[in-house]
């Protein structure tokens, strides 16, 4: 079992607080109690909590509502070499997540209710953090036939995805979105054609040509995605493209907002801010999928998720042992670790001027919340006592064995940042702390 702190009341006071969904950013104290926050404003004072409250000064500090990461693989069942639930949670807290939405890609496949209760038994019973799991959106991942999406929405799956493979099959996903929307059920897709794909390992164009590496074309993406936008104009089901890449893909996505069909969109914390350059001598730890794209690819991306287009900032969390990384290139497994980075990384787009704190916590955490039907991803009174403190601006350097996810694939190994998070609460309870 986790060890936690004791659940006293807890007073972040003389913060700078960060509240999205009550549009807020400016100096307010947050009262948690009974594993709720009890009351956001400025003034709450000593006087004014129960007895015995622990009260921590946050001057120069950060509040905001724990990040909800809505894409990250969790090795439990079938592959706990690779991570488990405790393992991702202590990383996850230590990296201001307070809830993880894991893929149905494990062995076996998250496609049943069975399956659905092991997860939500196990992860009560060994994480830090809360987890929720998405359910396969065809049995097996085989693309040919849907699962009970109604039953397994009952059980408790927040989304339905393939996980990183895509359903080729057209009229399996017409059923599938048509199926969904009677349950206001989220479809999650991977938008990548596998042929288009073919023997590709990274992003198409002169670098990979200068590396001799084959490439990915965007349009592996876009096609998919076009597919997709026009599936769902026929079904009115909800959808969710889960890793967006390119500015091909935005220009789709923009037509169907545009359309009003309801469709959503995330991007990995690795498109926002890194790029195909740095790949560098063949870092297999930045072979991702997809790709890590070009300079004018990224800044589009970021802009997007300024914007509001693209709704959602995610880690990918994607651990991979040494015996697949350590590797050429062309042969390396695709995945990097990011539940711990993906916070101290986003940072970057802070520090640089290219999103403010409101836009990057609605990314990060509000808009998840909203997209899956989560309660946490606010500090209004009431809502889930699921909070992190943050120091904005101090220095540190990335070790990798520092990491607490079992495997240390990061493509940020040894990178600088400014910025991390000192306290991660869950359900009301310390769960992190950095001394």
């Amino acid at each position: 079992m986790p060890i936690l702190t004791d659940r006293r009341p807890i007073l972040l006071a003389n913060a700078r607080v960060v509240d999205p969904s009550r549009d807020f950013d400016g100096l307010a104290d947050v009262l948690i109690a009974d594993g709720v926050v009890r009351e956001m404003r400025r003034g709450i004072g000593a006087a004014g909590v129960p007895e015995g409250t622990d009260i921590i000064n946050c001057t120069g500090k950060i509040v905001a509502p724990g990040l909800i990461d809505m894409r990250a693989f969790v090795g439990e069942p079938g592959f706990s070499h690779r991570e488990t639930f405790a393992s991702a949670s202590q990383a996850a807290a230590s990296g201001g997540i307070t809830t993880i939405i894991c893929q149905p890609d494990t062995e076996p496949v998250i496609d049943n209710s069975a399956t659905v209760d092991f997860v939500l038994r196990r992860a009560r019973d060994t994480a830090i953090v809360n987890i929720q799991p998405m359910a396969a959106l065809t049995k097996g991942l085989h693309g040919e036939e849907m699962t009970e999406i109604g039953l397994l929405k009952a059980a408790g799956a927040v989304a339905f995805s393939d996980g990183a493979k895509s359903v080729t099959n057209a009229q399996v996903m017409r059923r599938a979105l048509t199926y969904a929307r009677d349950f206001d059920a989220l479809i999650v897709h991977h938008t990548e054609d596998p042929d288009l794909v073919g023997e590709g390992v990274m992003n198409e164009g002169e670098f990979a040509a200068r590396l001799g590496l084959m490439g990915i074309p965007d349009a592996a993406e876009a096609v998919m995605l076009e597919r997709d936008m026009r599936l769902v104009a026929l079904t009115g089901g909800r959808y969710h493209a889960a890793s967006l890449s390119c500015i091909a893909s935005l220009e789709i996505l923009k037509r169907a907002r545009d359309a009003g069909l309801s469709v959503s969109a995330s991007v990995s914390i690795n498109h926002v801010t890194l790029n195909e350059n740095d790949i560098g001598p063949y870092r297999t730890f930045l072979k991702l999928c997809p790709p890590l794209r070009t300079e004018d690819d990224r800044r589009a991306l970021v802009q997007a998720v300024s914007s509001g287009l693209i709704d959602v900032i995610m880690s990918d969390h994607n651990p991979q042992d040494v015996e697949v990384k350590r590797l050429p290139f062309a042969e390396a497994a695709f995945g990097a670790v990011g539940l711990q980075t993906m916070l101290p990384a986003a940072l970057r787009l802070i520090h640089n001027g290219d999103m403010d704190w409101k836009t990057l916590i609605r990314a990060m955490s509000t808009r998840p919340a909203e997209l899956l039907g989560l309660p946490g991803g606010s500090l209004r009174a009431g809502a889930p006592a699921d909070v992190i403190v943050i120091d904005p601006d101090t220095p540190w350097v990335l070790d990798p064995a520092d990491l607490k996810s079992q495997c240390k694939n990061t493509p940020f190994d040894e990178a600088r940042f400014s910025g991390r998070v000192v306290r991660t609460i869950v359900g009301g309870r310390t769960v992190y702390e950095h001394v």
